[in-house]
């Protein structure tokens, strides 16, 4: 809550499932803002490591830490802290991400001067669990491109997403969730009655894990092929449905017999600018910017 005591201008929300030491990195960065008039929902879904409970109360009055003790899901979390928001944007942050200390600034002024957008996501770069720099992920900036092949899913990193808080009461994500694909099941049933954009900027690192099992990745593969299966299916959009299953076969012959590129790691392609790639390397370094940040956590402990 602001000073004055009025509502927060943006809701982050953070459902976070064993942490880890990367949570701590994460909050830095949120920390770190050049915005500052937001409420972090940091809601731990049954976690067993300690990640939450060991940060000290202090830590920051935006901060809401919620724990019931109950694991429930990334959904049924995420719903939890639309129906908890207080902002009149609504802002994701995964529990092992990083982000620029000017990306909530940026899409606020974005979402401030553009209305009619419902939901902005950001470019982002690809970093290891021990942040290293993969790449760039494949980008899109405009609704048109972003949606252009939904049969396909779309190229809009949930960890950078901010939207009107209105928008995302009204579709939510499904209850019943898809295997680890709630974020493109929400955007292709949202897409044809709202306008997405993304910023033409790096605002967000989006940490991968370093191993994955083909079996994750082929039950990812297939949920999300019946989520498209379905959704085609019930529109009577014939074309739809073939070239998902297309899209499908040959993801998951890529899968299979070429296992070294499987996975979100395969998506990532392109090469992030010289000037970018340096900034990154600094904020990501031990010692450097991020490690600086984590100095207060570390003093509220003592």
């Amino acid at each position: 809550m602001s000073m004055d005591g009025s509502p927060p201008l943006v809701t982050i929300a953070m459902p976070v499932f064993n942490g880890g030491a990367t949570l701590r990195v994460a909050l830095s960065s949120l920390l770190a803002q050049t915005f500052q008039d937001w409420e972090l929902l940091l809601i731990d879904d049954g976690s067993s490591d300690g990640a939450v409970t060991d940060l000290p109360d202090n830590v920051d009055a935006r901060i809401r830490i919620i724990a019931d003790g109950a694991n429930q899901g990334l959904a049924a979390r995420l719903n939890q802290a639309i129906s908890l928001a207080r902002g009149r944007y609504f802002a994701r942050m995964d529990q092992d991400d990083v982000a620029h200390p000017e990306r909530i600034e940026q899409q606020v002024n974005y979402l401030e001067d553009n209305p009619a957008t419902d939901l902005l996501g950001t470019k982002c770069i690809a970093i290891s669990e021990d942040s290293k720099i993969l790449g760039e992920f494949p980008f899109r900036e405009t609704h048109a491109d972003i949606c252009a092949r939904p049969w396909s899913g779309f190229y809009l990193a949930h960890p950078s997403w901010m939207g009107r808080t209105e928008w995302f009461r009204r579709h939510r994500y499904a209850d019943d969730a898809p295997f680890r694909c709630e974020d493109q099941e929400l955007l292709l049933r949202a897409h044809t009655e709202s306008i997405y954009h993304s910023l033409d900027n790096v605002l967000l690192a989006y940490r991968l894990r370093d191993r994955v099992r083909l079996k994750t990745i082929l039950r990812t593969r297939l949920a999300l092929a019946g989520v498209q299966l379905r959704y085609f299916s019930s529109r009577r959009n014939f074309a739809g449905v073939l070239a998902a299953i297309s899209v499908t076969a040959l993801r998951l012959g890529k899968d299979v017999f070429l296992p070294a590129s499987t996975g979100v790691r395969s998506e990532v392609a392109g090469r992030i600018g010289e000037s970018d790639l340096a900034w990154w390397k600094d904020w990501l370094n031990t010692g450097s910017q991020a490690a600086q940040l984590l100095e207060p956590l570390k003093e509220s402990n003592r």
